[in-house]
């Protein structure tokens, strides 16, 4: 089962969409709501980052038997250092993403913890594609 969303940097009205109806398929799937809950919150923080900090980007699912597999690729700045972002507390949010309750550093930390696998690669003014896999058991 695959699907594809679109994400528009800077539209915070749509920020979510994705994660949101990823949930629904999952629990019409039955998958446990534990696995469903590390998805949401994996995917909402790589979605709300692209929102964040990105021009464009497309997020791919793929969901079969044994797991999730997500694809986030965005048209964007690049992140110059993928260590100091994966730090705790460590953002990069303009003041008025931050004034919107978000930009709190925990974004890719976030994603790292909930997942089963995860990877960034990232091109400086280019932008950023992100891997993540989530089993279900």
């Amino acid at each position: 089962m695959q699907f594809e969303y679109k994400v528009e940097g800077g539209d915070f009205t749509i920020a979510g969409t994705a994660s949101s109806q990823v949930k629904k398929t999952l629990k019409q799937l039955g998958v446990d709501p534990s696995v469903i809950k590390r998805v949401v919150v994996a995917l909402y923080e790589a979605e709300v980052n692209i929102v964040a900090h990105a021009y464009r980007g497309v997020i791919y699912v793929n969901i079969d038997g044994e797991g999730i597999k997500l694809r986030l690729e965005d048209e964007g700045p690049g992140i110059p250092d993928v260590p100091l972002a994966m730090t705790k507390g460590y953002s990069t949010a303009s003041p008025s993403v931050r004034e919107m309750g978000f930009g709190a550093g925990m974004g890719l930390p976030n994603i790292s913890d909930n997942a089963d696998s995860f990877s960034i690669e990232t091109r400086v003014g280019e932008g950023t594609t992100l891997n993540i896999e989530i089993n279900f058991s």
